[in-house]
């Protein structure tokens, strides 16, 4: 089976049969790398399920995502919706666990806040206390009510996580107490509790029960956790760099390989995720983006689907006030962070107007500079908004910067993809392909024509002043 136009990146894969009918769903970091998998000779040595898979699998559509945890939450959820036949995981229950910190009804993440017992519920009923003191669990349910507590997560890497918070125990970098005993400074635990305690006996807690940390004290120490979770890693990141450094210097490589460990485990609690719940998300949208993605590789005759999109446009009034744009769409969203603005230093003659090429070929060679110098990850396909004269001015700057990346334009009046060495090309109007070219290159105008506008009214307010001092 072909699947070239699966893409190396995380997100969920789903499988169907020739009437379309989902057979399996499933997550993966790489997704192109995880489903090649389903057709190896001796893929029958890893059981039933996966030959007898692959004899019935007829399309597969996919699903990107930001991060492996995002395709985690969207599987789950599109399993529990569809119950595809293959798919046992999620239908027996099982799930990847999530960090909880148990939290009183008045906490707020910024400092805590006495609570107020005259407080009652929606139902009338008194709300009281979880914990005077939280605690910090891992748990595979995640519950909806109001005051449950804060979660984090899910972590798919499971050991990887209880190995990482382990040693952050161990550091009192989580200094929070460990048992199970429900007290309060009202309720206080009996000392034959706490005298049969570990945890107190060997240091491991800071002994709330016994009065040896006070309530403000307490949640400090709640808010540092609470915002380690929420991504603020550096301090502890830059640490572990430096001891794993320091280890490796020594030639003590297993602890090195600990601390290396731990890094991957803070990079894996960082992974972005952009949805709590896939029903917030319609399906036919998510594989209508993925669709045209694969259309277009097809239709341009790419080797890889053209994931990460770059536009160009400008815009002047009579060769005044140029300016030039690029946006960027990544799995067919816009990425607003990789947006550029360019203000035009090519200067046409008034008398000539505007040269719509010439300002092309400078903001793309512009763009092209900007990655050879950053070394990120190179665009998979660049889009002019223009016709022949510019996408030839794009391809020379493209020659001359060294640099090798596919270039089409769409022109307006008959929206024609023109790509270099054929006829233009006219597709369907309701081509989804052509769809997302199309947004692409109204952003890109739009964005344009807005940077082209502010310089404008800078330059006319500017006059006017100029205007009032000789006055």
């Amino acid at each position: 089976m072909n699947i070239s136009h699966l893409p190396k990146a995380p997100g969920v894969y789903i499988m169907r049969d020739k009437r379309g009918n989902i057979l399996y769903i499933g997550k993966a970091k790489n997704i192109q790398k995880r489903v090649s998998h389903y057709f190896l000779k001796n893929a029958e040595k890893s059981g039933w399920k996966i030959p007898n898979l692959a004899i019935l699998i007829q399309t597969i559509d996919y699903i990107s995502c930001a991060s492996e945890r995002e395709a985690l939450l969207i599987e789950k959820e599109l399993i529990k919706k569809f119950q595809p036949f293959f798919n046992a995981l999620w239908k027996d229950g099982k799930s990847y666990p999530y960090v909880k910190i148990t939290l009183p009804p008045t906490y707020s993440p910024k400092g805590y806040r006495k609570q107020n017992p005259s407080k009652r519920g929606k139902a009338g009923g008194r709300v009281t206390p979880q914990e005077d003191f939280p605690r910090l669990i891992l748990t595979r349910q995640k519950h909806n009510k109001k005051n449950d507590g804060i979660y984090f997560g899910p972590y798919p890497k499971v050991e990887t996580i209880k190995q990482l918070l382990n040693h952050l125990w161990k550091i009192k970098y989580i200094n929070l107490r460990r048992c199970k005993w429900e007290f309060s400074q009202k309720n206080k635990l009996s000392e034959s509790k706490i005298n049969s305690c570990v945890y107190y006996h060997t240091s491991q807690c800071p002994a709330p029960c016994k009065g040896k940390i006070s309530k403000k004290e307490y949640f400090k120490t709640v808010d540092r956790i609470i915002l380690f979770f929420k991504g603020n890693y550096s301090a502890l990141l830059s640490d572990f760099s430096k001891k794993m450094k320091t280890h490796s210097n020594n030639f003590e490589y297993e602890k090195a390989k600990m601390y290396r460990d731990f890094i991957k485990a803070i990079v894996h609690l960082s992974e972005k995720v952009r949805v709590t719940a896939f029903p917030k998300i319609q399906l036919t949208a998510e594989l209508a983006k993925s669709n045209a993605i694969t259309n277009l590789k097809t239709i341009l005759g790419l080797k890889f689907p053209p994931s990460h999109i770059e536009t160009f446009d400008t815009s002047s009034l009579f060769a005044r006030d140029a300016a030039g744009s690029s946006v960027c769409f990544i799995n067919g969203e816009k990425n607003t962070a990789h947006y550029r603005k360019y203000k035009i230093k090519y200067a046409a003659p008034l008398k000539h107007g505007s040269n719509d090429a010439e300002m092309i070929k400078e903001i793309v060679s512009r763009r092209l500079a900007q990655i050879k110098k950053s070394k990120n990850l190179k665009p998979d396909l660049f889009l002019i908004d223009g016709g022949k004269g510019q996408l030839k001015s794009a391809l020379s700057a493209m020659k001359e910067s060294g640099l090798k990346i596919p270039i089409i334009a769409l022109s307006k009046e008959y929206e024609e993809i023109h790509i270099a060495g054929k006829k233009p090309l006219r597709l369907e109007r309701n081509n989804c392909a052509l769809k997302l070219l199309q947004r692409m290159r109204d952003e890109a105008h739009r964005f344009a024509i807005n940077y082209h506008r502010k310089m404008r009214d800078s330059r006319l307010c500017l006059s006017d002043d100029e205007k009032l001092i000789k006055e």
